[in-house]
């Protein structure tokens, strides 16, 4: 592809997993879109960047504790809480329901049941109490690579499944998904990731790679593939994931 088809390509993908406003109609071509999946790590440094920013700004006048709910609202407020919806969405239907349509169905009612309350309330609760036990000085690069690695492992899912439905909005995105675009991918999720200790980000992404490989088989066997619930549910797991085995001790 050209630069500026490249460019349109990142854009897209910008519109799409983000709220930051973009000038005109940038990003909105539909064929950019489709090509968009080798950007996911890229918004998920992106993100990550502005999360770490916040963390950092923050620690210098508030707690830690405080620096890390700091993050983690500029973050929900960047993406718009996509991701938590579908995480909420996927435990409600796949604890909801027992056929493959009925759990869909429930997957795509806008209301928020107890199971997916009660997941929401326990991703958040993990995720912070994971995030406060991180060194201070490596919670901005833990920030940017479990967002970009998270990214990478809804690719991959992508990739080992058919989407479960016959529209709907992450369908696009299953169209051109090649080879070339995976390993893009992973080299773009891989650097923030060097940034860490390898005693450390070693297990980080066991855990995250073992969490989407739990939720790839789920998937499967529930539904026949994957939707764009279940995307933000894999993003979700593995993000926590991968904070949880940056804490991991064998001494």
């Amino acid at each position: 592809m050209s630069p500026r088809s490249e460019l349109e390509t990142f854009l897209g993908a910008i519109r799409f997993f983000t709220r930051l406003p973009l000038p005109g109609t940038l990003g909105q071509d539909s064929l950019a879109l489709e090509r968009a999946i080798r950007y996911f790590p890229a918004i998920g440094l992106l993100v990550g960047t502005l999360g770490g920013l916040a963390f950092a700004v923050t620690s210098f006048f508030w707690p830690k504790t405080l620096a890390v709910l700091a993050a983690m609202a500029t973050i929900i407020l960047v993406t718009g809480a996509l991701h938590e919806d579908g995480w909420s969405d996927t435990v409600d239907g796949l604890g909801g329901g027992w056929e493959r349509e009925r759990v869909l169905e429930i997957m795509r009612d806008s209301r928020v049941g107890s199971y997916g309350a009660v997941a929401l309330g326990m991703i958040l609760l993990v995720r912070f109490f994971a995030l406060i036990e991180i060194d201070m000085l490596l919670v901005p690069v833990a920030l940017i690579a479990g967002q970009a690695v998270s990214r990478l492992c809804m690719a991959f899912v992508m990739r080992s499944l058919d989407y479960a439905r016959a529209d709907g909005k992450a369908k696009p995105f299953n169209n051109h998904f090649s080879s070339s675009d995976m390993l893009f991918a992973a080299g773009t999720a891989v650097l923030p990731v060097l940034l860490l200790p390898p005693s450390q980000f070693i297990p980080a992404l066991i855990l995250a790679a073992g969490a989407t490989l739990w939720l790839v088989r789920l998937f499967k066997r529930r539904i026949g593939g994957y939707t764009g619930d279940c995307l933000g549910a894999v993003q979700q797991l593995s993000e926590v994931a991968f904070y949880c085995g940056l804490l991991c001790k064998f001494s």
